[in-house]
């Protein structure tokens, strides 16, 4: 009880902290998604590589769109109802077709809060059912709660958490129209409801924040070894394209796959010797070379927090 008690500080604390740093990395200027083709009748809208803010308005996290012969099915929702108001602008300008189903990666905040926009236009929610611990967690009321100052006008009092329509436990296929759409669990990794979403026919896959190109990822809570064998799973899919939470699209699935999860691996290492040793937190991480990753964006930000969430983790796990 008391090494769960830490963990929840833990988490707060990192709430608080990518508030205020949210705060200090604000966008100079808003930008609008844009829907971009990454294959056939497949398009994303890729967010900016900052840490939620009022300036940004919580546009920091990818989504996507498939095209099908009979509706469009979107995955995940951007970080506000207003930037899901824009996706789907986005979407209208591509096809007259309805949005009929939203998958969720999984519930962070800034993959959740645009999807009041598509329920009320009736599209069906869906998600793994591990994600509902969160959702009736005061966890989640208490980061909706700070995201109505932190990320206001933006996200206000009409801003809900929004539950799926249909929760998944196992690898399930989702039929629309000509289009087949595999969801296949991959958590407890980033969250433990991770859902990624597989397109056989288009070479696509949507990976989640299972993948953050370009940037260091946010650790947080995850189970950052399980995490490290769902990118495993990963690379074995076929896939020509990758679409993930956070950052461009990537052709070259290999090397972008592997660097979250060389990250993950370094961090474990690296952490998990300190703990077992019972090195000092602050002396192991003076210690470490992070020569590698210390040039992608939000290191300065993300990285010592995953360092010491990691050894957390790992002082738990010994």
């Amino acid at each position: 009880m008391l090494m769960l008690r830490r963990i929840l500080l833990v988490f707060a604390l990192t709430l608080g902290l990518l508030g205020v740093a949210g705060r200090a990395a604000a966008a100079p200027e808003t930008t609008r998604p844009q829907a971009r083709p990454v294959a056939e009748g497949v398009w994303m809208v890729q967010g900016l590589s900052a840490l939620g803010s009022s300036a940004n308005r919580n546009f920091i996290s990818n989504a996507g769109f498939a095209v099908t012969s009979t509706g469009v099915v979107v995955i995940d929702a951007l970080g506000s109802p207003e930037l899901a108001r824009e996706l789907r602008a986005e979407i209208a300008r591509v096809t007259p077709l309805p949005v009929t189903h939203v998958i969720v990666t999984h519930y962070h905040a800034d993959h959740i809060y645009g999807l009041q926009v598509f329920k009320d236009e009736g599209a069906s929610v869906v998600a793994h059912r591990q994600a509902l611990l969160y959702l009736n967690s005061d966890t989640a009321q208490q980061r909706l709660t700070a995201s109505r100052e932190e990320l206001f006008p933006w996200v206000d009092e009409q801003t809900r958490l929004v539950p799926a329509d249909r929760w998944i436990e196992g690898p399930t296929t989702l039929q629309v129209g000509d289009t087949t759409l595999e969801l296949r669990p991959v958590g407890p990794s980033h969250t433990p409801e991770d859902l990624a979403v597989w397109l056989p026919q288009r070479q696509v896959l949507f990976a989640g924040d299972l993948v953050f190109r370009g940037r260091i990822p946010f650790v947080g809570q995850a189970d950052s070894a399980h995490w490290v064998q769902a990118l495993d799973t990963l690379l074995g899919f076929d896939a020509r394209v990758v679409v993930p939470g956070h950052g461009p699209v990537s052709a070259s699935v290999r090397a972008d796959l592997e660097l979250t999860r060389d990250y993950l691996l370094h961090l474990r290492r690296t952490m998990g010797e300190a703990a077992r040793n019972m090195d000092p937190f602050d002396e192991a991480y003076a210690r470490t070379d992070w020569s590698r990753f210390e040039k992608l964006p939000l290191f300065g930000v993300a990285n010592r927090m995953n360092a010491y969430n990691t050894y957390l983790l790992m002082e738990q796990a010994k």
